[in-house]
């Protein structure tokens, strides 16, 4: 059974909202609320992503990122890579 894409979006709105509540009112670096709200966030947007595509054959232009996937952006310069850009508008 596939989900419509607006109810999908509403949830992830949603989510994103308890997001920036539970960010606005971290109690510390480790806070579990903030922690659950980012888990939230990537779990409506996957959902979206897979209705918007299922329904209309369209993706986003975002992507969920792994831990994993994180660490290898560490090893990426980012003032190399603002620099690449900015040389590409020109």
């Amino acid at each position: 059974m596939s989900i419509d894409p607006r109810v999908a979006l509403q949830s992830l709105t949603s989510a994103l909202e308890e997001h920036l509540a539970a960010a606005s009112a971290r109690r510390s670096d480790g806070d579990p609320a903030v922690e659950a709200a980012f888990f939230a966030v990537a779990d409506a947007f996957e959902v979206y992503d897979d209705a918007l595509y299922e329904a209309y054959g369209e993706v986003t232009p975002l992507q969920v990122i792994d831990e994993d996937d994180d660490e290898d952006e560490d090893d990426i310069d980012d003032e190399e890579d603002l620099e690449i850009l900015q040389n590409s508008e020109s």
